[in-house]
């Protein structure tokens, strides 16, 4: 056992994985019944019976406390039911975190040090760690420690194929938020991810019959992508435009409608700061950390953004709330908004956030349901963006005629 222990403590430190652990593919589940989260003396035990044996590896994250268990293809259906055991472990949430691994991620009491890792395999697959209470200066050293070398988020061309640019063509990245371990707002069994995919998928196609747009998606499936990489995916295809599409639900307020949001320091209500804080928020959650990275962008090029892209913006709000009320489509009362979302802090790319609605509205969701309405909303998105890719280039003309 201590030998085995060992090995898989090396994985926890990223050292190579064992060539039948690198060779195992077929997706383990979690066994519920046989598996469990409860308090021991003064820590907690988190024992996980596994259908066969996988890689994995743990880390920790602060502000908030949070444990992340990484395993390569797991499917954690059903994990929610052992929250009930501890006092220590106040929630947790699971997904794709990236194609091949899956994330589970625990909310914690307080901080908390891994005390115990191993993995047996005789007579079943069993994953058992334990967590005990440590000081607040312990527990910020080991959440501040980089990842081990190879596991860092993919680079941007192994997330999105970034395509040789055409002349003439509008290059439009699609990003659909949320997704994996972060599935946005749910409603009926229904998560704002997997909507926003459906919708993203189709508006592609849209714009690829078009013949006049090159399309880049931040992500094609279900899995997770970090807010800063799916603005570095829109620089790196060196965009015309991006569109990040969301239907949030708000418990508060009237929310109703597809909504425009550009950047601002300031939100327009209190409304649409809860949702860029919500957005943020559901990164840290994730196990991300983009503080340090926000605070950058927000301090070096909020200005720049300012100065270059809002004119550009203001303009496509104006032509997509145009196309989009010529469509007979429901917006909000107050179609354009502001709001600090991290996802629109890209200095020289006009970015947009899309509130195609709002999963809090019965509505709202049955409209996203509705392939004739997105095909309707997608169509008015297409007529609006041409309206204004025409318009910037007539502005550009008569600036150039002015030198």
């Amino acid at each position: 056992m201590k030998g085995l222990a060992a090995v898989l403590l090396g994985l926890l430190l990223g050292l190579p994985l064992a060539a039948a652990a690198q060779d195992l593919s077929a997706l383990a589940r979690l066994e519920p019944a046989e598996s469990a989260i409860s308090d021991q003396g003064g820590g907690v035990e988190i024992r996980f019976s596994l259908s066969q044996p996988v890689p994995w590896r743990v880390g920790f994250r602060d502000s908030p406390p949070r444990m992340v268990l990484d395993v390569q293809e797991v499917d954690w259906t059903g994990v929610a039911a052992l929250l009930r055991g501890s006092r220590h472990v106040t929630g947790l949430r699971a997904g794709v975190f990236r194609p091949g691994w899956s994330r589970l991620v625990l909310d914690l009491s307080g901080p908390m040090a891994l005390t115990l890792a191993e993995m047996s395999t005789e007579p079943d697959t069993r994953l058992v760690l334990r967590l005990d209470p440590t000081g607040e200066a312990a527990f910020r050293a080991t959440a501040a420690q980089p990842e081990p070398p190879g596991w860092a988020m993919p680079e941007v061309r192994d997330l999105a194929a970034v395509p040789e640019r055409v002349a003439g063509k509008l290059v439009v990245v699609i990003d659909p938020g949320h997704g994996g371990i972060d599935p946005g707002a749910e409603r009926d069994g229904q998560s704002e991810a997997a909507l926003m995919l459906t919708f993203a998928r189709e508006f592609k196609e849209l714009l690829l019959r078009d013949g006049r747009f090159q399309v880049v998606m931040t992500r094609d499936s279900d899995h997770f992508v970090p807010l800063e990489t799916r603005v570095s995916i829109a620089r790196a295809a060196a965009a015309d435009l991006f569109l990040s599409f969301h239907a949030d639900a708000l418990a508060e307020g009237e929310a109703v409608g597809a909504t425009l949001y550009t950047l601002s320091e300031e939100a327009s209500d209190a409304a649409s700061e809860a949702l860029a804080e919500r957005h943020d928020r559901d990164d840290l959650l994730a196990g991300v950390d983009l503080t340090a990275q926000d605070d950058l962008v927000a301090t070096v090029l909020m200005d720049m953004a300012r100065a270059e892209t809002t004119p550009k913006l203001d303009r496509l709000a104006a032509r997509l709330e145009t196309a989009i009320k010529a469509a007979d489509l429901k917006m909000h009362r107050i179609p354009h908004q502001t709001a600090g979302f991290s996802v629109l802090k890209s200095p020289d790319i006009p970015s947009m956030l899309v509130e195609l609605g709002f999963l809090s509205s019965e509505g709202d969701l049955a409209r996203l349901n509705d392939p004739a309405w997105r095909a309707s909303m997608a169509e008015a998105l297409r007529q609006g963006i041409l309206s204004w890719a025409e318009e910037e280039v007539a502005i550009r003309s008569l600036g150039a005629g002015g030198n």
